[in-house]
């Protein structure tokens, strides 16, 4: 049963059936951990992916979510996974870093965010690619889950609308391959923990910040910031990754139940339309922040400034960049 979402009475199940808690144990378990909050949204697929898996197995896979990083730190995932401390975790592809430089490839502008193209990435190659390359840092991946596939620059005194917008403004960065968009287009990222950005922003640290459009909701970055400007720049994933020993020991027709929980839990979060939701425009501009939404033109400037030099940075931490380049560019 899982600590987050569902409880039992252990007692009053042995006072019931007069059995020990022994006789009726699942046949395996799965401990997923995960650094989310339990309201977003993909802590919420995760949950209903839990309560399919006990349900479609007939209670042979227990299922327990360790949400809002419970159990280990979000950097502490791969490892705990990899060594069997626990059986899976939902991690997202931006904290590979070093360890998979080729998952910075999400950080390339414009590059996989059409909701087309995120439909069909799961089964692509190259994502067959990158699951080979956690295959060898001794996991096994078994999703791709869309985290966010849109990003707002949030700001105080104007609308980071245009590159020019951009000269001077000490912003929070992403990734050092992300940064270099940001330099290209004349800004100063500085790398800061996301628990201190909206302190950053309200001291005057950085004048600046970045995240999805929820993020900046949850975040309540409207108390210190204007305005707004969202596109559907980047990507992030959640990976959903196990202990390839456990998988291997899982029956194949529990697999196939794993496995199509988690395809679901896919589609779930597939984006259907392009563009920021509506709902969460909504939120941030009830909350009195100015929202402008990059059309074709705007975005095609942002790029042309800052793919090129995001591109080359990618290629230089990724000594097989360009391989997976290739694989995503036959789409």
């Amino acid at each position: 049963m899982t600590p987050s979402h569902r409880s039992v009475s252990i007692l009053a199940a042995i006072a019931l059936f007069g059995l020990s808690s022994s006789a009726w144990a699942a046949d395996y378990s799965l401990r997923l951990a995960h650094q989310l909050p339990a309201s977003h949204h993909v802590a919420q697929a995760l949950e209903t992916f839990a309560d399919e898996v006990e349900a479609d197995s007939d209670g042979r896979i227990d299922v327990e979510i360790f949400g809002a990083a419970q159990l280990y730190g979000p950097t502490q995932f791969h490892a705990a996974v990899a060594r069997g401390q626990i059986e899976a975790a939902s991690m997202l592809n931006l904290l590979w870093g070093g360890t998979i430089p080729a998952m910075q490839v999400f950080n390339i502008p414009y590059l996989i965010t059409r909701p087309e193209d995120l439909a069909a990435f799961a089964d692509s190659e190259a994502a067959s690619w990158l699951d080979q390359r956690m295959a060898e840092k001794g996991v096994t991946n078994l999703a791709w889950l869309v985290d966010a596939n849109n990003l707002v620059y949030t700001s105080a005194d104007a609308p980071l609308a245009s590159p020019d917008a951009f000269q001077g403004i000490k912003i929070r960065g992403l990734s050092k391959v992300f940064d270099a968009g940001l330099i290209a287009m004349g800004a100063s990222p500085s790398t800061m923990p996301g628990s201190e950005v909206y302190q950053g922003l309200q001291t005057g640290v950085i004048d600046a910040a970045m995240s999805s459009a929820s993020a900046v909701y949850a975040r309540r970055y409207f108390e210190v910031q204007s305005f707004g400007v969202g596109s559907n720049l980047i990507t992030v994933f959640q990976n959903v990754i196990v202990n390839p020993r456990w998988w291997n020991d899982l029956p194949d027709d529990l697999k196939e139940v794993v496995g199509a929980a988690l395809k679901r839990a896919e589609q779930q979060l597939l984006p259907t339309e392009p563009g920021i939701p509506d709902d969460q425009v909504a939120k941030l501009e009830d909350n009195g922040m100015q929202i402008t939404l990059l059309d074709e033109a705007q975005q095609q400037a942002m790029a042309e400034i800052m793919r090129p030099a995001v591109e080359a940075a990618f290629l230089e931490s990724a000594p097989r960049g360009q391989e997976l380049l290739d694989l995503i560019e036959q789409r």
